[in-house]
């Protein structure tokens, strides 16, 4: 078999699973103990959010840990909703966002929210000006994916989050299907979350990441014992987090390397002949 739908999801990369395999053996320990064994686990979570933060350039506080990209899309979307639900209810989105994005608005559409879809162009785009005219004064979130997962089109995010800046409404980003494709530095980009996805990025499903930028508050999306700064309850996913700190790590060793459009055009021409 040729395998070819990466934006589906990508293989466990070896040196991604040779990182995670300590942890699913002899360094089982849990990362809020105070002993030895804990406490190992805790710096092995501790150094993987800082190679997640590297790959984006943002802080290590800036970094929480999820277990997959719908969950950090529907923390953003429900927590936002919540936190923020006394200044407005109107959120603003694109027609062709993933699911994990749609079916949270779809839930808070039920729940007296009003959201507003932007169309795309020819190339799957959604126009600046289009959002522009949509935003009122009771938005209060944007979110439009980094890169569409059907035909990978790049949005304009930074002229989005710029309109987004001026008007002081929040403003995320799917990034799930760029990560570890295009370069993407938070502190260059008028982006208040990010979500990315592990799967597709070399690393085991079933883990995720979401980008917070500092002194932004959202009400938690799951409650628990206070793991994450308070941010999302529940014993860390040692081995996957692992795993998703050494697959950023990959990801820029080799970011300059994975220019796809070569390949894409080579196979496109194949197939025309």
């Amino acid at each position: 078999m040729i395998y070819l739908d990466y934006n589906a999801t990508t293989p466990i990369d070896k040196n991604v699973y040779h990182a995670m395999l300590p942890y699913l053996e002899a360094e089982f320990g849990n990362p809020s103990n105070s002993y030895g064994l804990g406490q190992l686990a805790r710096r092995a979570v501790e150094s993987a959010r800082k190679q997640v933060s590297e790959l984006i350039g943002a802080k290590n506080s800036e970094i929480l840990f999820t277990s997959c990209g719908s969950e950090s899309n529907n923390a953003v979307i429900k927590g936002v909703a919540y936190t923020y639900r006394n200044k407005g209810k109107h959120i603003i989105t694109s027609c062709i966002e993933h699911p994990s994005i749609m079916e949270p608005l779809s839930f808070l559409k039920k729940n007296g929210y009003r959201v507003t879809y932007l169309p795309v162009n020819q190339q799957g785009a959604v126009s600046p000006q289009d959002l522009k005219d949509a935003i009122c004064e009771e938005t209060i979130l944007v979110s439009v994916m980094h890169s569409n997962n059907e035909v990978g089109t790049l949005q304009p995010i930074r002229e989005l989050g710029e309109i987004c800046r001026e008007r002081d409404i929040l403003f995320h980003t799917d990034a799930s299907q760029s990560i570890g494709k295009v370069d993407i530095n938070v502190s260059q980009l008028p982006v208040d979350f990010l979500t990315i996805a592990g799967h597709k990025l070399y690393a085991p499903k079933g883990i995720g990441a979401l980008f917070i930028r500092d002194g932004i508050e959202i009400e938690s999306f799951l409650h628990g014992a206070g793991q994450e700064n308070g941010r999302r309850g529940g014993t860390e996913n040692v081995p996957y987090i692992v795993a998703l700190g050494e697959a950023a790590v990959q990801a820029r060793k080799h970011l300059e390397q994975n220019d796809l459009m070569p390949i894409r055009d080579y196979f496109y021409n194949q197939l025309k002949e």
